[in-house]
């Protein structure tokens, strides 16, 4: 009889390496047969290595419409999120509210305390999200538009570099580390000021969409 089972290393299609990718149908002798049935959406990008530690977030928010590619069958993991690409995400993770005619979501997000204006009057969409702008826009998305309680804070001197993070985001940023949203790099520095790169974007939206 046939049976589903994680067997990677019997797995003989392209991509099937690691998460949904993994699964393959295999015999009761373990047989090696292709993985049927079992779509690696990372595999529509040609930029997209699927051997990378992003694989398991870019097909979680490809395969739920989260995120969508730049064009001419890339994805670009490594470039910088902006903004508007930030606020439409949270915009899809909310399954898409109805605004109000002639507003965005950009807008709704305002109004709601999520994506507040670099200044009184300017949004800057294409200005590139932080790290640390980040976790405020997820922390004011969970508690002031999903109105969820925060989880226990963790203590910022896990990062070397916490005397970096701005005086505005580090309740954020706390809350993002305890969440699992954010770990730190391998120097255990947080980078608060660094750029967050489109596949940190998807781990963020996994993690905060499967643990909702």
């Amino acid at each position: 009889s046939v049976k589903l089972e994680t067997v990677p290393p019997t797995c003989t299609q392209q991509g099937y390496t690691s998460y949904q990718c993994s699964r393959c149908d295999a015999t009761e002798h373990r047989d090696i047969v292709p993985a049927t049935g079992h779509k690696c959406p990372s595999q529509a990008f040609a930029d997209l290595d699927t051997t990378q530690w992003y694989h398991e977030y870019t097909d979680y928010v490809i395969g739920n419409g989260l995120m969508n590619g730049v064009g001419n069958n890339r994805f670009a993991p490594n470039g910088s999120t902006t903004r508007a690409m930030l606020v439409t995400t949270l915009y899809r993770l909310a399954d898409s509210p109805e605004v109000g005619e002639g507003s965005t979501f950009t807008d709704v997000a305002e109004d709601v305390g999520i994506a507040k204006g670099v200044t009184g009057t300017r949004f800057a969409p294409n200005s590139n999200v932080t790290r640390e702008q980040a976790a405020t826009f997820l922390y004011r998305f969970v508690t002031e538009y999903l109105k969820v309680e925060p989880a226990e804070n963790t203590d910022l001197s896990v990062y070397k570099d916490a005397d970096k993070i701005s005086g505005y985001a580090k309740t954020a940023v706390a809350w993002a580390t305890a969440e699992g949203l954010f770990q730190g790099f391998e120097d255990g520095t947080m980078q608060p000021k660094g750029t967050l790169t489109r596949a940190q974007m998807a781990k963020l939206l996994t993690i905060l969409d499967t643990d909702a």
